[in-house]
């Protein structure tokens, strides 16, 4: 596990719950106490103090955070309470049921989630709502864009490499889109939907050899739209993802104002999975550390929470 968020080698939940409730108490909150207590826990170890908060006191947990806190700051400490597949969950239905589709959040979770954890999502999101996720996701996107997110929802990826396969698979993306006058974005979907992500590499490795282009070139000229995202998505979570992670925090903090959401999303769904593998990826890629552009951008809790997370500098 590469992540900056371990579990807490001397844990006392009630001890925990008892700082927290002391926090909250009275006039005005002790924010300070509550994030650097919160970030130095593992989640599992979050949902115990909760459980152990709401016997002592007979309130629940994130409901007084809530009350508490605001703002951004708020969203975050929020994440961090929840459970990850019960986040990716709540995430995908405010992402579909919410005012128009949020395809950003679609594509993020569906192109970045292993199949395990994909078929994990479905299940629970089946006991929350009493719905079908690829019905759902079905019924609010539509094309090519669709066709993708429902292969993906079926969690099914060949594993290995069919070394027979390889440059026959290049030659299909390769006649679909940058040898003909139009794109045939079904073998893009079927290929890139279906293959193992070591395949993947090797695939596009052929394909550069072939066409003399990075697969990410030719996808970004020869589509468009939520289909361009997804495929692009899928492309960097095949060659890493850490790097695809890496990129995703960038551009959320790049120019003119902050994704907050995307930041808030990727800080706490991938602080225990692989961040240190993000942080490395981000310092190869940019001209700066993750931590020196979360410091820039961000202020006040927020910053000092996310700067927790990311877990340290890489000047």
């Amino acid at each position: 596990i590469r992540g900056t968020v371990k579990a807490s080698g001397n844990f006392n939940a009630s001890a925990d719950a008892e700082v927290l409730h002391k926090a909250m108490k009275g006039l005005g909150t002790d924010e300070d106490t509550i994030l650097q207590l919160l970030t130095a826990r593992s989640n599992a170890q979050r949902q115990q103090i909760k459980a152990t908060y709401k016997t002592l006191f007979g309130k629940d947990l994130v409901s007084d955070l809530k009350g508490e806190l605001g703002g951004k700051f708020e969203t975050l400490i929020v994440a961090l309470m929840t459970p990850p597949i019960t986040y990716d969950v709540t995430s995908l239905r405010n992402a579909i049921k919410g005012a128009g589709t949020d395809e950003k959040v679609l594509v993020e979770i569906l192109a970045s989630r292993t199949p395990q954890q994909v078929k994990d999502i479905i299940a629970a999101y089946r006991q929350e709502y009493d719905d079908d996720l690829e019905e759902d996701v079905s019924g609010d996107t539509s094309g090519h864009f669709k066709r993708l997110l429902v292969i993906l929802l079926q969690a099914n990826r060949q594993r290995g490499i069919q070394e027979g396969d390889i440059e026959n698979d290049a030659q299909a993306l390769f006649k679909a889109g940058e040898h003909k006058f139009g794109t045939d974005e079904q073998s893009f979907v079927t290929i890139l939907g279906n293959r193992s992500a070591e395949h993947l590499r090797k695939v596009f490795d052929a394909y550069m050899k072939l066409s003399g282009y990075e697969m990410e070139e030719s996808i970004q000229r020869e589509t468009s739209g939520s289909l361009r995202d997804l495929l692009l998505a899928v492309v960097k979570c095949a060659r890493s993802v850490p790097g695809y992670f890496a990129e995703t925090l960038y551009y959320s903090m790049k120019g003119a104002g902050t994704d907050d959401n995307t930041l808030i999303r990727v800080m706490a769904s991938r602080s225990e999975v692989d961040m240190l593998d993000i942080r490395a990826e981000f310092r190869k890629k940019f001209a700066c550390s993750l931590y020196s552009m979360i410091k820039g951008d961000t202020g006040g809790d927020f910053r000092k929470t996310l700067l927790l997370l990311c877990g340290g500098d890489d000047a």
